[in-house]
């Protein structure tokens, strides 16, 4: 017995996103790390033994970018997240230890919580993204910071002039790096899994750039009470400023993480990376077109399973 033969007539039957299979989920989380065929030659799934070695791995390679695409002489465009959040302070490191300045680095926040109009939090709200990267990494870096007027934050007005201005970048040879996260749902940024039944097509969904007021997964509010809020769901909005597949997926180079996990053998994020690996590219899971991608993707080896049932 098990979810795929108790959820009929259950309060979960509808919760799930319609076009998620759960039997091949399942099948995903017996597979490990093992390469697939629809794998980018270069995109390649980094294990960590512990949280520490995961911040300083994946911080180094987000400086490292940062140093590289400045030796060359060229802008590098970022698309940011607010979690992980570790890996900041070690990029704030190596760019001090190798006195690399930013002022070539365009940065683009990829969400920020809001109302169903898309309004944001205040930047003064520790609670906001803004206020998060201020804190973790633009204010560390002093005078090798990132200059103001090159930092993008996913508020009603500017989110929807990302996709203008990192395709000017783009034009001008600019690298775009995406960073990032893997959701319980699977989403990436707030792209959740639900959204796709909107769109007839995958080419209809991967034209989306951005979404304002985006209504979020019940899981993807728990997620983040947990995460972020201390368990305290009240304090969690349903909803969020995001970037779409129309953006993301324009990457040229991806450093990803998933660090889910909770001490003494529980965790959240097994599954979700799991089904990233594995499940081929599909509009219902959007972090399953991540491995197409060239580029590192560093995760507690613990996520890799099994994944089981442990009473110890």
């Amino acid at each position: 017995m098990n979810f795929m033969t108790t959820v009929k007539n259950s309060l979960l039957e509808g919760f799930y996103p319609a076009g998620w299979d759960m039997e091949k989920i399942d099948k995903c989380c017996e597979k490990g790390v093992s390469r697939e065929d629809f794998w980018h030659k270069d995109f390649n799934p980094i294990s960590c033994e512990n949280i520490y070695e995961f911040d300083v791995k994946m911080g180094h390679e987000i400086a490292l970018q940062i140093k590289e695409s400045g030796q060359r002489g060229e802008k590098l465009a970022m698309i940011i997240p607010v979690g992980p959040m570790g890996m900041y302070k070690w990029a704030v490191f190596f760019l001090k230890e190798w006195k690399v300045s930013c002022k070539h680095v365009y940065t683009f926040n990829m969400d920020e919580w809001a109302d169903e109009n898309g309004n944001t939090l205040p930047n003064t709200d520790p609670a906001a993204f803004e206020y998060c990267m201020k804190a973790a990494f633009f204010d560390p870096l002093g005078e090798l910071t990132v200059p103001e007027g090159q930092r993008n934050f996913a508020t009603k007005e500017n989110l929807p002039t990302y996709a203008g201005k990192i395709a000017a970048l783009k034009a001008e040879g600019a690298k775009l790096v995406l960073v990032f996260g893997i959701g319980r749902m699977c989403h990436i940024a707030f792209w959740e899994p639900q959204f796709a039944g909107e769109f007839e097509t995958e080419a209809e969904w991967k034209q989306q750039t951005h979404r304002l007021g985006a209504k979020l997964h019940p899981l993807t509010i728990e997620q983040n009470a947990i995460t972020s809020f201390k368990s305290r769901t009240t304090l969690v909005p349903c909803r969020a400023n995001t970037v779409g597949p129309g953006l993301l997926f324009q990457a040229d180079y991806i450093i990803g993480g998933a660090d889910g996990a909770l001490g003494r053998g529980m965790g959240w994020q097994g599954m979700s990376f799991l089904t990233t690996l594995h499940y081929g590219p599909d509009k219902w899971i959007t972090s399953s077109y991540i491995p197409t991608l060239p580029g590192k993707l560093f995760y507690l080896k613990e996520l890799a399973g099994p994944l089981v049932a442990d009473v110890n």
